[in-house]
């Protein structure tokens, strides 16, 4: 089918033993909740260590299948568990999408209901390439932040394991077995401070009669109200089961840091069958996250039960004395110093 691709299948190991390689050591938290609501692309990014967070959303769905002459009414719901595992990047996630089909068969006059889980699977998600860790601002240029250059499309990278489960005699998948591997790779650019891409690639239910490879690939942007956000998303997939193109576009709203609201509707290409989708959701985080102490060395007076340094009574006094000019409450920028420091770092990045 076009618009579908093939991957051959060393490609597949080299990225699951990819997967395995330690790599540690980059803070992935966020001050705002970072969710892969709306739409079903997933962010290269991990929430954070010890960060909790549900995404759930409520769908209906109208089909048409052309040859067997059949109409179906959806409901179900999404739901996603994610987790930040042990370290920064890595995260644990369960993906559920638990719906009930209305299905008419009109050739013959009868109707069918069907109810279980069309997706339930649990897998690792691992941060291997972070693009903006060594990233720095230009100081001599505004525009060179603010604008898409090339270097932009240069994306950050994780790598995802899990499997499928299928429990019971469920409907949707008659005889398959009750696990099947997936693996993805995910990927995520800046293109600016207000457009974000994302890619992912997969091979699902690897094992099985019907392994399934696909794509998605969402765009999105932010208003200059950060609030509020759009997006575009182009999935598509290909078994011998089931292959299609879908478009997704939607809005989401950003109330506090831990909560987002989202709604988006979507369609098929094709009428074999034709699909009508729209969906409403929430975000929610459970922040139990915590910055990983200090080195001694590193520490200001009394920060994580450090030792006061040399000078840091002198501030302290500099400070009582300040008190009531509201001089301590200005923010007076970086000093003439600092600023000279950061523009010969700057000179040195740029081979200057």
């Amino acid at each position: 089918m076009s618009g579908c691709f093939e991957l051959k299948k060393p490609v597949y190991a080299t990225l699951f033993l990819v997967f395995i390689i330690p790599f540690f050591g980059i803070s992935q938290y966020t001050d705002v909740i970072n969710s892969n609501r709306p739409g079903l692309s997933v962010s290269a990014y991990a929430i954070g260590k010890n960060v909790l967070q549900l995404e759930s959303g409520l769908f209906y769905e109208q089909q048409d299948h052309n040859l067997l002459n059949t109409q179906s009414n959806i409901i179900g719901t999404d739901i996603s568990l994610r987790y930040g595992l042990l370290f920064e990047r890595l995260e644990l996630n369960w993906e559920g999408t638990f719906q009930n089909q209305n299905i008419t068969f009109n050739s013959f006059d009868t109707s069918d209901s069907r109810t279980d889980f069309y997706r339930n699977r649990i897998g690792l998600k691992f941060l291997i390439y972070d693009r903006y860790k060594e990233d720095k601002p230009n100081l001599y240029s505004w525009r060179a932040n603010n604008i898409f250059q090339l270097k932009n499309l240069i994306p950050s990278v994780s790598l995802y394991a899990g499997a499928n489960f299928v429990l019971g005699d469920n409907p949707f998948y008659i005889d398959e077995p009750t696990i099947s591997p997936r693996v993805m790779v995910a990927t995520q650019s800046r293109l600016s401070p207000r457009f974000v891409l994302i890619t992912n690639l997969s091979y699902d239910r690897i094992g099985t009669d019907f392994p399934e490879m696909g794509y998605t690939v969402s765009l999105s942007h932010a208003f200059r109200n950060p609030k509020w956000s759009v997006f575009a998303e182009n999935q598509g997939f290909k078994s011998d089961r089931y292959s299609d193109i879908l478009l997704r576009s939607g809005i989401a709203y950003l109330f506090n840091e831990d909560l987002q609201t989202d709604l988006h509707m979507g369609a098929s290409f094709k009428n074999t069958p034709s699909r009508i989708f729209v969906s409403a959701g929430v975000s929610y985080r459970f922040d139990f996250h915590k910055d990983a102490p200090k080195a001694i060395e590193d520490q200001n007076a009394d920060e994580n039960g450090g030792e006061i340094k040399k000078g840091s009574m002198k501030k302290k006094e500099k400070k009582k004395k300040n008190k009531g000019s509201g001089a301590e409450d200005i923010d007076l920028g970086p000093t003439k110093k600092q600023l000279r420091k950061l523009k010969k770092e700057q000179k040195k990045d740029n081979g200057l």
